[in-house]
């Protein structure tokens, strides 16, 4: 049997370590950086139909149309913190949706998390709507906040720019476009945190490709059959009518 990634052994982040996270000094300041570079896309109408996965929460907008569901192994919690429970405990291979239901898919703390991201991709690719978008956020493989164990992105699996673009396109998603964040060090001290929009800033002239987080938008396309696949599953249909031609011919 093959042994399990190190990664999965040490990895005992579940929801309670990401909201306790979300809480501290450290996690108000992640939360800060990294929710301007989604939320854009997080705008539209009132009925979009919004889909939070791994632990989306701190970034998901209450609404009628949004649910959170977070990972089975990780637990999960009440959300919306007042009203109708919104959250749900759930298996990312087989999500209790119907095909094409979502709108957007937000998933940050939940493809690092998972044995099979590309099986995860899929199953997000089938309860996405046609052109409904996805946002990934993950830790980077190049960035320091994948070598510290002081924010959960040091847990999980990290990937590099190149390997969430396989990804995503094993899985037929098209990559509208892949953003950076989160470029100041995972362990500054209270007063260190103050300054984080002007080192975030400093970061991402300097660091390049060098951040903490790797935040990838994706479209889901329908392609329609090719015309050479169209000709060829004709010719098939065709065949047996030739090769009976000239038997018949010959017959009269």
């Amino acid at each position: 049997m093959t042994p399990a990634p190190i990664w999965l052994k040490l990895n005992p982040m579940n929801v309670v370590d990401l909201q306790d996270f979300y809480a501290s000094p450290l996690g108000k300041a992640t939360h800060r950086l990294v929710f301007p570079k989604i939320s854009p896309v997080l705008q539209g109408g009132a009925d979009r139909r919004v889909l939070g996965l791994g632990y989306a929460t701190p970034y998901l907008p209450p609404s009628r149309g949004a649910m959170a569901f977070m990972l089975a192994r990780r637990g999960v919690m009440h959300w919306p913190p007042t009203g109708l429970v919104q959250s749900a405990l759930v298996d990312e291979y087989d999500l209790p949706l119907p095909d094409h239901s979502i709108d957007l898919a937000l998933v940050i703390h939940g493809l690092e998390f998972t044995d099979d991201p590309t099986e995860m991709l899929r199953e997000l690719w089938r309860v996405l709507a046609p052109r409904g978008q996805l946002i990934l956020v993950v830790p980077n493989r190049h960035g320091l906040w994948s070598l510290s164990d002081s924010s959960p992105f040091g847990f999980g699996q990290p990937f590099s720019p190149m390997q969430l673009i396989r990804l995503m396109k094993a899985a037929e998603f098209s990559l509208d476009q892949m953003n950076y964040g989160l470029f100041m060090p995972p362990w500054l001290n209270l007063g260190g945190l103050r300054m984080a929009p002007t080192v975030e800033k400093f970061g991402a002239a300097v660091l390049g490709q060098l951040s903490g987080v790797l935040i990838a938008s994706a479209t889901k396309h329908i392609f329609a059959y090719t015309t050479g696949k169209r000709l060829s599953r004709g010719a098939l249909r065709l065949r047996p009518a030739l090769l009976s031609s000239p038997r018949k011919n010959a017959e009269g």
